[in-house]
This record gives structure tokens, sequence and C-alpha cells, in this order.
């Protein structure tokens, strides 16, 4: 086999890989570029990356075959699920073969008594919450999107239950990988804990796909609450809907969700939601529990909050109030970039310690501001984790480039205080850079040492994580 090294396969190569390919996938293994072309792109700013060919297995042993088959060719492999990362995590940056996970989309087991679950990467945490109905329990994880748990997984995805849940690491117990020369390993167990030799569960957590494949995945389930309380709740500043935030947290209350909208996504969110929202900066909140102590931890926060300049607290009791809240706050992006006509969207993000959120964020809106950008800030606060939204005329160079100065002092600035350069959505393309400066190049030197013991032909997802 060849070592990958960026160049894109050789025409005859991609003929010879998908001749070898077809008798196994037929219809399922895609040479057509229009086919191709949805996959040359996500929800990022990247832009395209076309693949040479795309299969999309239905079982655990196709995924082997393939991949054997690939790597025999000395062939790259991009793992693909829904399409909704922000950093160029899936984009085929070499060409190659873009292995598109959705189809492997069971629930292969739901353990109530265990309170966990076993799912393939395709299905999304929409679908399975859907399964889970009946059950009394769901799965927290919520970045938005209704994302695959073979993504999630990959980018160690969090999101606005993340504060009180955790992350996909926290609620990520076991896996089935295919690594490089197909070979089908299982990592963890159904325990809740483990000290059995190196951690290789979550080695291959937030690994982006650079490791090995991702075929089945056994992940912790939580008990719905009785009571679901939620609530809008506009501020004076900015200043003081953090520090309530930050009060909130060191008061130990478990919230569920605290997330932070600046005025100009309010602005938005009004618009493509008609919420009729007070224009201010504004946190939605959401409280977990029985019906008395959600009442008294709104109480005790509102308390807090109204000597900080907060003004009516909206509640939100009934499901259909709640959904209609949260609904528009996962459509933020969409309305963000509805705000200019034929606008592209750059998100990017950081996680600061909570006690530096509140000058993080204001140094942000004060670039954004003095730049003359439209650029929306929305938080998951409760963990330091914000996310600006740069809303950018395609071809106005000027713009981009004032865009990526406010990047990179944002980044500076959450690594001078022990922060770190993405809360969330994962290093990519887009913070290769921002992987060293983060860690230094000695531990960056010891990731490549890993990627190469386990990928010692870089096969797998070439281009990301690691500067050229």
């Amino acid at each position: 086999m060849q070592q990958i090294t960026g160049a894109r396969p050789a025409v005859d190569r991609v003929a010879s890989l998908k001749a070898m390919l077809a008798a196994g996938l037929g219809d399922r293994l895609i040479a057509t570029e229009a086919v191709r072309r949805q996959y040359a792109s996500s929800e990022g700013h990247h832009g395209e990356h076309l693949p040479d060919l795309v299969a999309r297995p239905t079982c655990a042993q196709e995924v082997q075959s393939l991949v054997r088959t690939a790597a025999n060719c000395g062939f790259p492999i991009v793992p693909y699920g829904a399409g909704t990362s922000l950093e160029g995590n899936a984009a085929a940056v070499t060409g190659g073969l873009c292995v598109d996970l959705t189809a492997m989309n069971r629930i292969i087991e739901v353990s109530a008594e265990d309170m966990l679950c076993v799912v393939e990467p395709g299905v999304t945490r929409e679908q399975l919450n859907a399964e889970l109905r009946g059950c009394g329990l769901f799965f927290p994880v919520d970045p938005g999107a209704d994302a695959t748990f073979g993504g999630m997984i990959a980018t160690r995805a969090s999101g606005t239950n993340a504060v009180r849940y955790g992350t996909m690491r926290e609620n990520t117990l076991a896996l089935k990988i295919v690594l490089a020369d197909g070979t089908l390993i299982g990592t963890g167990s159904r325990a809740r804990k483990s000290a059995a030799g190196y951690d290789l569960t979550h080695l291959f957590v937030g690994s982006e796909g650079t490791l090995g494949l991702i075929v089945e995945a056994s992940v912790r389930l939580h008990g719905l609450p009785e009571t679901v309380l939620a609530g809008s709740w506009p501020f004076e500043t900015l200043d003081g809907a953090v520090r309530t935030v930050i009060a909130t947290i060191q008061a130990g209350i478990p919230v569920a969700r605290i997330e932070l909208l600046d005025a100009a996504a309010i602005i938005a969110c009004n618009r493509h939601a008609a919420l009729g929202l007070p224009e201010r900066p504004t946190l939605f909140i959401e409280l977990h529990g029985s019906q008395g102590s959600v009442h008294e931890q709104l109480d005790f926060i509102h308390a807090v909050g109204a000597e900080l300049g907060g003004g009516e607290l909206a509640r939100a009791v009934e499901t259909e109030a709640r959904s209609r809240l949260w609904k528009a706050r996962h459509q933020a992006l969409p309305a963000a970039r509805a705000m200019i006509p034929g606008a592209v969207t750059w998100v990017t993000d950081v996680c600061v310690p909570i006690s530096h959120l509140a000058d993080a964020i204001s140094r942000v809106q004060e670039a954004v501001a003095r730049a003359g950008l439209f650029a929306p800030i929305l938080g998951h606060v409760g963990d330091g984790n914000f996310h600006v939204f740069f809303v950018l005329p395609p071809d106005d160079r000027e713009a981009w480039a004032k865009a990526r100065a406010i990047e990179e002092a944002m980044v500076a600035q959450a690594l001078s205080v022990g922060g770190t350069c993405t809360g969330e959505h994962g290093i990519g393309i887009g913070k290769r850079e921002a992987l060293v400066a983060e860690h230094g190049p000695e531990a960056v030197a010891l990731m490549r040492r890993i990627k190469h013991a386990i990928d010692p032909h870089g096969l797998f997802n070439p281009a990301k994580l690691f500067p050229e």
C-alpha cells in the first residue's frame, strides 16, 4: 500500500477500485458527478471537495471489505454522516472514497434496565429519541442538527444539554471500529466504569474519522424528567446575563440548558420564527426535575438575575411552547444567514473557563462592531462555550479578512485564559494551526505518532487535524 500524501488518486486507480467494489455494492457504489457533488460540502464555509467515489455500506462486514479493498489500492477513505459538520471535518480534501454510513441506521438494542442502547453509526439522535418515547428514557446530547451517532462521536459533539448531561465523551460506553487493514475491534463495555487497560473508546471519540470507521456504538440513556420548565429572559446588558449564568452554575443549580443569544441573534430569530422577543441579550433556560424543585430553582435564578438587569422572565411550561422556543434556537444558523441575501455563514466556536466568559464575548462583540460586520453570538454558556456566526457576502474579500482576524484573536484570547480553540466543532480543516497553538508541537507530534501507529499509510480522512 502507498502512503497517502495529499494528491488525488489517479483516474486509472479510481476505475480499478470502482471495478473491485461494484460487485459487492451494486448501485450503492456511486460514481456519477452529480451525486458525488452532494457529498462535496457541508454546513461549513470551506468550499467543495469532490470525492472520487461514494460507497453506502449497510453492515460492518461491508465496511471491512471496502476498507480492505481501498487500502490495497492506497485509496483515501473519508467517513460521512449527516453532513452537518462546521470545520470541514468530512471533506474529501484529497478525493478518494467517501463512505456514507447513513444506511447503517439500525437501533440494535435498547436496554432500559441498564439505561443504555446499541446503535449503528447512521442512527440519528431524533430517530433514537422517537424510538425511546415509550421507555421513559431519552438520549440527551443535542448539537442542534439531527446528526448521526457516528458523526457525533467522531467530533465529540455536545450542545444545549451538555451542562447537565455531558458530551458524547461522557455518554459513549463502547465502540466497534474498523481499522485501516479491515480488522474489526471492540472497545469499552456495558459497565459504567472500567480500569482495564488503555481507554481505547475515548481515543476514538473526537478522532474525526482519522483513526478508523465507527460501525457500532453503545451509549448511555437518561430518565425522562418528571417536569420540564423553560423560559426566555431578556437582560439590559450581555454582562448581566453572563454573570447570572456564572452565579447559577457556582450555586450548583442543575440547569439542563442555559443558552445565551445576543441582541443580533434575537433579531435574526425573531424575523425567522416570529418569536416576538425583546431584542436584547437573552437567556433561554430549561430545568428538569420534580415539579417543586424546578420552580424553586427558577425562583432562585430569577432572584439572582433580577439584580443583574434581568427583565420579565417568560415561562414556557407546555410542550408546544418549549418546542417553539428551542426550535427557534436550533434554527439560529439559517436565521442569521437569511439576514443578508446570498450570504455565506462562517461559524466558529471557543470554550473558556466561565469566569472569563463575559470578557471573551464582549471582546468579540467589540471587534465585530469595529469591523462593521453582522455576526450574531450564541453560547452554551453554562459550560463556557460560545459560537460566532459571521454572515458574509461570498465575494467580499475585505469582510472575510476581517472575520478571519476576529476569529484568530478570539482563539488566541481563549487559549490565553486556559480555554480551548473549539468546544464542540472539532479541528477538521479550519483549526489545524490552532491545535498546535493550544497543545504545543510536542503534543501534536505525539498525536501524529498515534495516527501513524493505527493508520500507518494515512488512509483515514487525510489532511485533517494536523497542519500540512
